[in-house]
């Protein structure tokens, strides 16, 4: 594994590592008390939602490293993939709202426009990559 040299991207990989141990611990919880129905009323809720709040933390690490990142080409890099990512997860999810809506496909569940936002920046680094040969990913 590299070492992480930038202190803001290093930061950051903490940032999502915490969250997503929060993620996996509050999702474990979440499906063994509430969906098995060990648990109701108030603190269900509380329960099942920690995992989203655990997602929220990624988008979270992202804003503090476009604000933290020194480098303003970085910078730009990060944002640049960020708007493919939302722009992807809107727009796959807008189609397929449609689509729901006349009944042409099934219902999917909303958590699912977050996985496509992360697969959007996959796709934003690559794009990245191909139109200025660099995709900020920098030891």
């Amino acid at each position: 594994m590299p070492v992480i040299r930038n202190p803001a991207h290093r930061r950051y990989v903490q940032r999502v590592g915490i969250s997503m141990v929060c993620y996996m611990a509050t999702l474990t919880a979440a499906i063994h008390y509430v969906r098995e129905g060990h648990m109701t009323g108030p603190m269900a809720w509380v329960l099942a939602a920690l995992p989203g709040f655990a997602v929220v933390g990624v988008f979270w690490a992202a804003a503090r490293l476009i604000i933290e990142e020194t480098d303003e080409y970085r910078r730009m890099l990060l944002v640049r993939q960020i708007l493919v990512g939302a722009g992807f997860a809107m727009s796959v999810s807008t189609v397929w709202g449609f689509l729901e809506n006349a009944r042409l496909v099934d219902h999917v569940d909303g958590f699912y426009v977050a996985i496509l936002f992360f697969i959007g920046m996959g796709l934003g680094s690559l794009f990245n990559r191909i139109t200025l040969g660099d995709d900020g990913n920098c030891a």
